[in-house]
């Protein structure tokens, strides 16, 4: 597959009858209450993602294995799927054919494509868009099973394979995920029936293929990049997505370009960060997820930036601010390289009908990546962002 997936790569720097799609974004309109609870089940859907566990259970040699990839990238330990309530921008796909619409995440902290199943009896599939086989003429059984470990039960299913669609671009013969048992309400309330993962292979659960990595290898798209504009407002226009090339209307200036630090998910380095006039270097990394609403990061840190800013915790562990106190809050800023990305306390500040919520939230990482913050969709509103993986970098540029 690695040898395949080169060639491919240097098959886009010819010429093709490829192009780059754009794909629109909705954005989750969810009511205060939903806000709210999709706001405090970030810490253990965060430590799920990441670490398969609650993070504090973890050995921390597990941990470094999924954050110690070598130079080529070879897999270790797998990556889990997880409870994505607090994702809020989705898109459509279809598989089969005729094809069969599915509304997904677009993630790139995970790594797998899964929809759920006709066979699927749990509440959650019988409140979303299921896939049926019998009625696709391109489809083909697998069989193999899965189970992902998910608070106390686990999302169970198997792996089948048929054509899939994103974007106008048909993808032949994509592996994927049917789910046929989902756990508790978590994924009965989502406003999307799946994931599509687009991380790197080297996470992959079972090593299937992602999407991003077909689309590369039968030669679909111009370039193996893929691009993020998160808007701010809920409803349909909450954004795009391209595949095969950058949109230049939604952001301003140049892109700057970051090296990934490890392959798995699109990690950075994370330089120094600011609050207000003070500094602190940092030698950790940047995990960049469009599939989390927040910044997640150590736990004593958190309070820290939540104490310096005046937010306190409530009953349900989230830390709140007066909503009038907002605009006089200082500015957070990230570096990456020696570039400055500043927040404001209107970003990194979200109303949920009222209520403002720090989006800083803490969590127990294992001592090994203690160092280590999770970026969502506080900072990718403000950013548009670009993920190459033909050239193992992130970009960002001022989105407009």
């Amino acid at each position: 597959m690695k040898t395949s997936f080169v060639v491919a790569l240097l098959s886009l720097a010819v010429a093709s009858q490829a192009a780059m799609t754009r794909i629109n974004l909705k954005k989750a309109d969810l009511t205060p209450a939903e806000r709210l609870d999709a706001y405090a089940e970030t810490g253990s859907y965060m430590a799920q993602k990441y670490f398969g566990s609650p993070a504090r259970k973890m050995k921390a040699d597990q941990a470094s294995q999924i954050f110690g990839l070598d130079a080529e990238g070879k897999p270790s330990y797998g990556v889990p799927l997880s409870n994505y309530m607090n994702a809020q921008y989705y898109g459509d796909i279809s598989i089969g054919s005729p094809p069969q619409t599915f509304s997904v995440v677009f993630d790139t902290g995970s790594s797998n494509l899964w929809v759920p199943s006709t066979h699927c009896s749990s509440i959650a599939c019988f409140l979303h868009r299921r896939f049926d086989s019998n009625k696709s003429s391109t489809f083909k059984s697998n069989g193999t099973e899965f189970g992902i470990q998910y608070g106390s039960g686990s999302l169970e299913g198997i792996i089948s394979n048929d054509n899939l669609e994103v974007g106008g671009i048909v993808v032949k013969h994509q592996d994927f995920g049917e789910s046929v048992k989902e756990p508790g309400l978590a994924f009965a309330f989502g406003k999307f029936d799946g994931i599509f993962g687009l991380g790197y292979d080297t996470i992959s659960v079972l090593g299937v293929v992602p999407p991003f990595y077909n689309l590369v290898n039968q030669g679909l798209i111009d370039e193996a990049v893929f691009g993020f504009y998160l808007a701010y407002a809920d409803g349909a226009t909450g954004g795009q997505m391209t595949l095969g090339g950058v949109d230049s209307n939604h952001f301003e200036g140049d892109l700057d370009w970051y090296s990934v630090r490890r392959k798995g998910y699109w990690e950075i380095d994370l330089n120094k960060i600011k609050l207000g006039d003070e500094e602190v270097d940092l030698e950790g990394g940047a995990v960049i997820d469009t599939g989390s609403s927040l910044i997640v990061l150590e736990t004593a840190l958190a309070e820290m930036i939540n104490n310096q800013i005046g937010a306190k915790k409530n009953y349900a562990g989230q830390y709140t601010i007066e909503c009038d106190k907002v605009p006089s809050l200082p500015e957070f800023s990230f570096f990456f390289g020696k570039k400055e990305y500043k927040l404001a306390g209107s970003d990194y500040v979200l109303n949920a009908g009222g209520s403002c919520i720090s989006g800083f939230m803490g969590m127990d990482f294992p001592e090994s990546l203690s160092d280590l913050w999770i970026v969502g969709d506080v900072f990718l509103r403000k950013y548009y962002s670009v993920y190459d993986l033909g050239k193992n970098r992130v970009g960002f540029a001022p989105a407009k």
